[in-house]
């Protein structure tokens, strides 16, 4: 074990800020986060041990052997929470204050913007609080749609909680601190049973309008440099004028980024509504590619280039140089959006009063110009669809039944972790081999084994394209004017009326 103490010490200087004089004092320091008061005196402490590799995946597996060793001695619960409690402890001891990280940082963006992301996001992959090895576990693959290709992953980065696990969260007392998953107060929060640890967790503060925001990379992320963007108070997620401006002064200051803001009513909106936030990233969805299908002019915003995407969702595409400009022309799409009916083809902006429009905005800024694709969203229900009409249908909802928020809009399908093995029963039931398929699956398996001749060469493949053919009925069923006829129809009403 104490050679396991000295490579993470030899780690803790080779990627800090000290020195070897500091080895002693790191030493202490992690015994005493591993609850060890003893360090036998056959071993020196100062004596150099074998050069340790420094490569990334190496300094994780110390990390899990230190949060072993733990685990054995009864220091803490064999649960995931606990091990990253205390693996994020061992890891604080070598990452930056706040106040240090956040100067750093824009130390960096004085030589260029991508600098500095590049800085912070090697750091929280350094610091284990972007979980690398788990994010490599989530399959990905494509489905090349009429749209582009569309993207799907499985996502099983967050590991699925054991028996013990629910009933220690059961157990563990109430408490109301941090307020929130995404609020401030998790920037260095040692975790319990029932929240994550976030000791290593830092924020990149700057100012955006006359509010506070921040940066924070995701630690299970869903596409490269996924992050996010936050308010620093606790405001609800809202869209307006003031949030189209927040995300075209956002990709100002990180060009790199695209920027997008979830809906803000529930069914179309994200998982998270209580708290004022952005996912933003360094990826180039099948959205952003996607060609606009018809141009207007618009005589009230002269600068601006505007038209209609070719996408299965309604999307409206806004660009010009001038970000005031495009500033306003969202505002006019959203506002005219809020209260726009044409029961023709079941779009209903109010029910009893109840607002039922709103949109999901996305940023880029591409070649000196601004760019933001407005999608239209509608949450109203029926007795055919009381999950939503413009929601997945339940016909798909074996694959997918969550919201379809801003990265499923934009090309990028987050499946649920059960499907990894749900997915291989129905190839072995596909392969007539003994199976143990879900009967939810049975009507859709037996479709594609009537369609395609299976093999074993082929079957992976085939399962694979069907389900990248359900997450396009998906988009489809989540886009308020459908691509036919009628459906371009309406869509070219709405744009007349703006």
């Amino acid at each position: 074990m104490q050679t396991v103490i000295d490579q993470f010490v030899s780690a803790l200087i080779a990627y800090g800020d000290f020195e070897e004089i500091d080895r002693v004092y790191l030493t202490n320091k992690v015994l005493g986060i591993l609850g060890r008061d003893d360090y036998p005196e056959s071993q020196e402490i100062n004596k150099k041990v074998s050069p340790w590799s420094g490569e990334l995946s190496e300094f994780l597996v110390i990390l899990d052997r230190l949060a072993e060793d733990a685990v054995s001695r009864g220091l803490i619960s064999d649960t995931q929470n606990m091990k990253d409690r205390l693996t994020g402890q061992l890891v604080d001891i070598m990452t930056l204050s706040p106040s240090a990280i956040n100067k750093k940082f824009w130390s960096f963006y004085e030589e260029s913007p991508r600098k500095a992301t590049d800085f912070f996001y090697n750091w929280s992959k350094l610091t284990n609080y972007i979980k690398t090895r788990e994010v490599a576990k989530s399959p990905n693959f494509l489905y090349h749609s009429s749209y582009g290709p569309l993207e799907i992953t499985i996502n099983l980065s967050k590991p699925e909680k054991t028996t013990a696990e629910i009933i220690a969260e059961k157990a563990a007392p109430k408490v109301n601190y941090p307020s929130n998953f995404l609020c401030v107060e998790n920037e260095g929060y040692l975790g319990r049973e029932n929240y994550p640890a976030r000791s290593q967790h830092r924020l990149i503060r700057f100012p955006l309008g006359d509010q506070e925001w921040a940066l924070q990379y995701s630690p299970y992320a869903y596409y490269n440099e996924h992050c996010i963007f936050l308010n620093t108070s606790i405001v609800p997620m809202s869209v307006s004028k003031d949030s189209f401006k927040r995300l075209v002064d956002i990709v100002s200051v990180f060009p790199d980024y695209f920027v997008g803001s979830n809906a803000d009513l529930p069914i179309v909106g994200g998982s998270i509504l209580s708290h004022d936030h952005y996912q933003a990233g360094r990826h180039t969805f099948a959205m952003e590619k996607a060609p606009l299908r018809e141009t207007f002019e618009w005589s009230e915003f002269p600068d601006v280039e505007a038209g209609i995407v070719e996408w299965p969702m309604s999307v409206i595409r806004l660009v010009s140089k001038d970000k005031n400009q495009v500033v306003e022309a969202a505002d006019k799409v959203f506002q005219s959006w809020k209260e726009y009916s044409d029961e023709s083809v079941d779009i209903k902006a109010y029910t009893e009063g109840t607002r039922h429009h709103t949109v999901t905005p996305i940023a880029r800024k591409v070649d000196g110009k601004y760019c933001l694709d407005i999608v239209l969203r509608d949450n109203h229900t029926s007795e055919e669809h009381p999950e939503g009409i413009f929601h997945p249908h339940r016909e798909w909802h074996h694959i997918k039944q969550e919201n379809i928020g801003l990265i499923e809009v934009m090309g990028l399908a987050v499946l649920p972790a059960r499907l990894d093995k749900e997915l291989a029963e129905v190839e072995r039931y596909l392969l007539e081999q003994s199976h143990e398929m879900a009967d939810y699956h049975s009507e859709w398996a037996e479709k594609i084994k009537a369609s395609h001749q299976i093999t074993l060469e082929n079957c992976h493949e085939i399962v694979q394209n069907e389900v990248g053919k359900v997450f396009l009925e998906v988009l489809k069923d989540a886009g308020v004017y459908k691509d036919t006829e009628e459906g371009r129809e309406a869509f070219r009403r709405f744009v007349a009326q703006l």
